[in-house]
């Protein structure tokens, strides 16, 4: 179930990166950045960063080039140290 989940949270992350790129390209109303920070928090950082990469978007905010690899290694840590409890 929780497989299920993250593999969920994170298509929906990279989903959002590609849907919030072409608002941008069309200067249409944005996705919050809140919105994008909330979801890599949920889970979905391996879709955000995936999305960050493919279409080359948010990578010059220091809140997402430091702060989603930051949650990545958060949620990496916090997985391996709840296998080994």
């Amino acid at each position: 179930m929780v497989i299920l989940y993250l593999v969920i949270i994170n298509v929906l992350g990279f989903y959002l990166m590609a849907l919030d790129k072409k608002k941008a390209k069309r200067q249409e109303y944005r996705i919050p950045e809140k919105t994008l920070i909330v979801t890599a928090i949920l889970g979905g950082s391996i879709g955000i960063w995936f999305g960050m990469k493919q279409w080359r978007h948010k990578t010059k905010h220091m809140l997402f080039r430091g702060g989603v690899p930051l949650i990545l290694m958060g949620q990496i840590l916090l997985g391996v140290v709840l296998f080994y409890l």
